[in-house]
């Protein structure tokens, strides 16, 4: 049998419709396939870029979409280094890949500590008032990666009075915020700011489907000009076609259908996550209790690294992510992050039990 995966960050492959894509492919390319096979803007798919902007009642031309998520992350990050040199701050855990390409590019990468409801705002405010450059906060404050956390919105306020108090932009990741089991969603940080300093991306990753590999960034109207420039000097233009399956899904009215089929296939499975967790592993350790997203994040005591329960896991047939992983410094090193997005239900409560023997 294969290992039980709870390492990747990635859906469950009953959640990928290949038949709604593929029709919706075909009927992008009936309908505009003369510019979907051509060059296009840096900008990305011209329809697409509407329905994003009206979603986030903005000017089209603020909205850029790209290559997954992680390409817009370079060129945001490239862009504002260069035009505001400084820190930058990330929470305390973050999601490891913006970390390892904010090392690449030399940045000095400073943690803010989260606690059960996500960023602590009293600590950013203590990093802001040391003084210095701050280049920009990056957060995910909805479903985070690694933790599973949502930011409540007394916290949200407060992180945007911070960034007018100290003119501090902000990188607002939310791929996870659409793919809610339970509870309300919150405003985002970018609608309650304006849009001024406050950057907002996303995915449709966990939406649609992660190798479509289209994201999409709402920047600020001081930074288009720069971040379009950047966009075009990398690749001219995004790939077209990703883009436009994406638009057919809203053109057709599918997107919504969709996203509550997702919702139901992943819901079971943090379902399963959390009942496996209460049985196998009440009193012993804790754990996350997230309304979406693909991760709970379990703290396993000070008794237990969680680099030798990887290994010991591992051999008995299931894996996860260290928490250290996830940390700019020390930190993290008895913790671990269990996604439930991959395997069904009946893997994951088997994964489950198969940890708690081991501990």
């Amino acid at each position: 049998m294969a290992p039980i995966s709870f390492a990747r960050g990635a859906p469950s492959p009953a959640c990928l419709d290949a038949e709604l894509l593929g029709s919706c492919a075909s009927a992008a390319l009936e309908r505009d396939g003369t510019t979907i096979l051509s060059y296009g803007t840096g900008g990305g798919y011209g329809p697409l870029r509407e329905v994003l902007a009206e979603r986030h009642g903005v000017d089209p031309a603020r909205v850029f979409a790209t290559t997954g998520g992680l390409q817009g992350f370079v060129f945001y990050s490239t862009v504002q280094l260069l035009r505001r040199p400084g820190r930058v701050l990330v929470e305390a855990p973050t999601y490891d890949r913006p970390l390892k390409l904010l090392r690449w590019q030399g940045a000095n990468v400073v943690g803010i500590p989260m606690d059960s409801e996500g960023l602590e705002p009293d600590a950013l405010e203590a990093e802001l008032a040391r003084g210095g450059d701050v280049s920009f906060l990056y957060t995910i404050p909805t479903f985070q990666n690694p933790s599973g956390r949502t930011l409540g919105e007394d916290r949200r306020r407060r992180i945007v009075e911070l960034s007018a108090q100290y003119d501090l932009h902000v990188l607002e990741d939310d791929p996870y915020g659409l793919v809610r089991y339970s509870g309300e969603a919150m405003p985002s940080l970018h609608s309650l700011e304006g849009g001024e300093r406050v950057t907002f991306t996303s995915s449709f990753s966990k939406t649609v489907a992660p190798g479509l590999r289209v994201g999409w960034f709402v920047v600020p109207e001081a930074m288009r000009g720069d971040y379009d420039e950047r966009a075009v000097s990398t690749y001219i233009s995004p790939p077209m076609l990703p883009q436009a399956v994406v638009h057919e899904l809203f053109a057709r009215g599918s997107f919504q259908p969709n996203l509550d089929r997702i919702r139901r296939i992943l819901g079971a499975q943090r379902d399963a996550m959390l009942s496996a967790l209460e049985t196998e592993l009440e009193g012993r350790v804790t754990w996350s209790e997230p309304d979406g997203g693909y991760f709970v994040w379990l703290e396993l005591g000070d008794d237990v690294d969680a680099t030798a329960l990887l290994g010991r896991a591992s051999e008995a047939g299931v894996t996860f992510v260290r928490g250290a992983d996830f940390f700019v410094d020390d930190g993290g090193a008895t913790a671990a992050r269990l996604a439930f997005s991959y395997e069904p239900p009946e893997r994951v409560a088997e994964g489950v039990r198969l940890l708690a023997s081991l501990l």
